[in-house]
């Protein structure tokens, strides 16, 4: 099931386009309107997710790299173990990989990741992400969706 790593690059391809893309145009923290309830605005996250620990003196960065090396391992052994009938667990193990990968790029390279998608509405928004972040959503989701509506009568099925 390690052919599932052709959408893991594919999503750290895409998102670290889609931020060279937002550090070349975007001013920083200055929202850009597409259209009601969504923004483009350029932000720095030295956190995890919603800004967790980002106020901390700068070890989290290393400690965020580590563990996303460590799952990403268990990631890999996790895709190495699927069976070829286990298509969409083997997707959003490839999505959740590149996502974390992504962000982890982002932290090696720069020392934060790079959020510009700011959804909205009327005054509340919530914290800007990126598309690494959002690859990491739809494989954890599809692995929940995977988990609850797998038949158990039929081994697999789920995934066919």
């Amino acid at each position: 099931m390690l052919r599932w790593l052709w959408l893991t690059a594919v999503v750290i391809g895409l998102d670290q386009l889609s931020k060279w893309a937002a550090l070349a145009y975007l001013p920083y923290a200055v929202p850009q309107p597409l259209f009601p309830g969504l923004n483009f605005t350029l932000v720095y996250n030295t956190g995890a997710a919603f800004s967790f620990l980002s106020q901390a003196d700068g070890w989290q960065r290393w400690l965020f790299v580590g563990l996303a090396v460590v799952v990403s391992g268990v990631l890999v052994a996790w895709l190495m173990r699927l069976e070829a009938h286990e298509r969409w667990t083997g997707a959003a193990i490839a999505l959740i990989l590149g996502g974390a990968l992504g962000n982890a790029l982002d932290r090696v390279l720069r020392g934060h990741v790079i959020d510009f998608i700011d959804l909205y509405y009327h005054q509340w928004h919530w914290p800007a992400f990126n598309l690494a972040d959002s690859a990491i959503t739809l494989g954890a989701a599809l692995l929940i969706a995977r988990t609850l509506f797998a038949r158990q009568s039929q081994p697999g099925a789920a995934d066919q």
